[in-house]
């Protein structure tokens, strides 16, 4: 039980060192909670871009068009995990769109930065519904 209790405190110090570490204003840093070393960083999200009506909506268009397929609420159990946004940091939910995770495909190759930006508002807006 012991050795159990060390092996955990050594991966909690670990993982406090790894997001301690992070250089100031580096999307690591900026992502808390959900850091981890992004694959292509993401773009300045400010809160006033990321509340665009504008934006919102083109994010809930290409949301219905292509996320919806797997993330929507008809497509579980078994294609994609249930999206949680309120535990998400912008820049969480850029990095996953736009570089991809475990299963899911990058769309950086698809879609432009600006309607990765676009997905990424709308997931986090108060409209948002899987």
């Amino acid at each position: 039980m012991a050795a159990r209790s060390h092996a955990v405190l050594a991966l909690l110090l670990f993982l406090g060192a790894t997001v301690l570490s992070a250089p100031p204003g580096s999307a690591q840093q900026a992502a808390g909670d959900n850091s981890k070393f992004f694959d292509d960083p993401p773009p300045p999200l400010p809160k006033e871009l990321l509340a665009d009506a504008k934006l919102i909506a083109r994010g809930d268009e290409i949301w219905k068009e292509q996320c919806t397929h797997c993330h929507g609420s008809k497509a579980y159990p078994g294609k994609a995990p249930k999206l949680t946004p309120r535990r998400y940091t912008p820049q969480f939910v850029w990095d996953r769109v736009h570089n991809g995770f475990r299963g899911m495909p990058p769309w950086k190759e698809v879609y432009s930065e600006e309607d990765i930006i676009a997905i990424v508002a709308y997931v986090l807006s108060d409209d948002f519904w899987p």
